[in-house]
């Protein structure tokens, strides 16, 4: 059983994480927004940790909010000046924005309630469901794994070091 504590700290966690995404994409300053993504990656953290999954909190601290948002940073340094506002959107693309969010949200919606084989597997596995067994759901080379794309991300990311790095270079 919960405790009320724990319920507590989670609708705090998600408040702000919903706070914080809201005023990523939001703000019109870019290390500001670099800095309201780090804060959603800790408290995304704070929820695993909060569920008892400490490998994967630490995960999210060490290669999001620190790797992968040191990236960006650097990303954002090399290629504009980090004090200059972006520019305010056109209402053509903010309607425009607003309707491909709309349709993202549709089609998760249809993958998450549509593609339920997925989930019947691991509820069929008769055993524990602890973080060894999804990840050796995710992780394998079955119809249903993911490891091509998991492969497939980190060659993309290494495209975009590589690309950062030439674009530096040329300056």
């Amino acid at each position: 059983m919960e405790s009320v504590g724990n319920i507590i700290l989670y609708f705090i966690v998600a408040i702000a994480i919903i706070v914080f995404s809201v005023l990523t994409v939001t703000t019109r300053k870019i290390l500001r927004s670099a800095t309201y993504l780090l804060f959603v990656l800790f408290a995304t953290a704070i929820i695993y940790f909060q569920m008892d999954y400490q490998f994967l909190g630490a995960v999210q601290i060490a290669v999001y909010a620190g790797g992968i948002l040191v990236l960006f940073v650097f990303a954002i340094m090399l290629t504009q000046q980090p004090g200059k506002n972006a520019e305010a959107l056109t209402s053509h693309k903010r309607w425009l924005g607003l309707s491909a969010a709309l349709a993202g949200v549709a089609v998760c919606g249809y993958g998450l309630f549509s593609y339920a084989d997925f989930g019947a597997r691991l509820l069929s596995s008769g055993v524990d469901i602890n973080m060894e067994k999804i990840g050796q759901f995710l992780l394998s080379t079955d119809k249903f794994g993911y490891l091509l794309p998991f492969e497939a991300i980190s060659v993309l990311l290494l495209a975009c070091i590589i690309g950062g790095v030439v674009i530096a270079r040329r300056r």
